[in-house]
């Protein structure tokens, strides 16, 4: 009988899947290479602002979130987004444009000409796209997927921004089975997009899952941070920061893991590993098991990213905070994807009569601004700021956040890099690969990654 794992990261995949093992009866051992837990999912709270290093908010897309949240004892320290974060903007010739949630807001909205519109409402009367080529990974982009169905002013001013938005991507590189699975299902199971989202909803309400345009959007007092922490703290000796793993190697048995730890190297076994790094550091660490899913793991693409958070006093700003913030298309040829107004979004993210704000810069679209000096950073989204949000003067606190390899790329050819994935564990049974590069970005579907692997190590005891 396995009753052991170890796991290799303890970002929000690995920590999820060493708190569902543990539950189940096994004895997991979480490796961390940083001193700290949480991955990307880190927060600070500075001169009274709070800081987030990384993802700002999660979405309940999944019962499992909550049922972590609660078992792990920080349901009391939960915030739900304010009402007004429902709003959000897109930046167009210079003016601020509601997205419209509504039909008669849509009808009014700016955003798009008549002309536009009208290619918009008729998208039900276009037919699913052909595979000629025989590949069984062919996919189409984002981009033509949406400019087949709805338009290439709906790409340009509401899906190409979306997508920096979400991914820090290009649309035109993004695969749309990869990256949007469920609005390529729209199609593949329904024929179009609107008659699938109304039927779809039905059948989520049954399995009681919820959209994530429906599913409510939710954060911590103290940050994001504080899942990955308290997980953590559930796991309790079972986690070891400061352990960097050098490779993995076979074993008659199973698996030894060997790893870098306060200057020395020791070793680990287990018939069961997890590794639930980034691509390129799984590469690194399975090289010795496979050249082939080394040379896959590399592939995978992360764009560099900057956060810019500003503080300034409420006066300062030029434009009613009433919303979760704006994004701004390509075409609109500025030196920043977007901007949340974090402090619309959540209580307590900046002193009493001040304001947070989020900024982000670089992505795919703009990959060396986002490795641009602090100055030079700031400079670019002062000057932005002052431009799109009226804002007067200088900010009064500023936080930067670097990632150099940010966001997984789903681009196309994700789904044979997938599928090598897939074949590497069945080559070498026990080994499993949970990361946000496999099954979605958001928190959510990072949970249920998590839980998909933990129900597979489960089943094979």
């Amino acid at each position: 009988m396995k009753n052991n794992a170890i796991i290799i990261g303890a970002g929000i995949s690995g920590l999820t899947t060493a708190f569902l093992l543990k539950k189940n009866g096994l004895n997991v051992t979480v490796l961390e290479a940083e001193n700290e837990v949480g991955g990307t999912m880190k927060s600070k709270r500075i001169n009274d602002y709070l800081v987030e290093l990384g993802p700002n908010s999660a979405l309940e897309t999944t019962p499992l979130l909550k049922q972590i949240i609660d078992e792990v004892g920080i349901s009391n320290e939960m915030v739900y987004a304010s009402e007004v974060s429902n709003k959000r903007y897109i930046f167009k010739n210079g003016k601020l444009y509601p997205i419209p949630m509504k039909p008669q807001e849509f009808f009014k909205s700016k955003l798009w000409s008549w002309r536009g519109k009208l290619r918009i409402m008729l998208e039900p009367f276009h037919g699913r796209a052909k595979n000629t080529t025989g590949d069984p990974f062919w996919e189409e982009t984002v981009a033509q997927f949406v400019r087949r169905r709805l338009g290439k002013e709906f790409l340009d001013y509401t899906i190409n921004p979306f997508v920096a938005g979400v991914y820090a991507g290009d649309p035109e590189k993004l695969g749309v089975r990869s990256a949007f699975p469920r609005l390529y299902a729209l199609e593949e199971k329904y024929g179009g997009l609107i008659i699938g989202t109304i039927k779809g909803a039905k059948e989520r309400k049954k399995r009681e899952e919820k959209a994530k345009i429906t599913a409510k959007m939710f954060s911590f007092l103290d940050g994001m941070g504080t899942l990955p922490n308290a997980i953590a703290n559930y796991l309790g000796n079972s986690v070891i920061t400061g352990a960097k793993v050098k490779s993995i190697k076979k074993d008659v048995k199973g698996y030894i893991v060997e790893f870098e730890k306060d200057g020395g190297t020791e070793n680990l076994f287990s018939e069961v590993v997890v590794v639930s790094t980034p691509a390129y550091a799984a590469s690194e660490i399975l090289k010795k098991l496979s050249d082939k899913i080394e040379s896959a793991l590399k592939q995978i693409y992360y764009p560099p990213v900057a956060e810019v958070i500003f503080g300034y006093e409420k006066e300062q700003i030029g434009v009613e905070l009433d919303g979760f913030g704006y994004l701004i298309p390509e075409k609109e040829r500025r030196k920043i994807l977007g901007t949340l107004w974090n402090s619309a979004i959540f209580p307590k993210r900046a002193p009493e009569g001040y304001v947070e704000l989020t900024t982000f810069v670089g992505g795919t679209r703009q990959p060396e601004l986002a490795l641009k000096n602090d100055d030079e950073l700031i400079k670019i989204v002062s000057d932005e700021l002052k431009d799109i949000m009226k804002v007067k003067g200088e900010p009064k606190f500023v936080w930067i956040s670097r990632w150099e390899k940010a966001i997984p790329q789903y681009n196309v050819g994700h789904l044979k890099i997938m599928a090598m994935i897939d074949e590497f564990e069945k080559e070498n049974p026990g080994i499993y690969l949970c990361a946000n590069y496999r099954g979605g970005i958001s928190v959510g579907d990072c949970v249920i990654s998590a839980e998909k692997t933990a129900n597979k190590i489960l089943s094979e005891k």
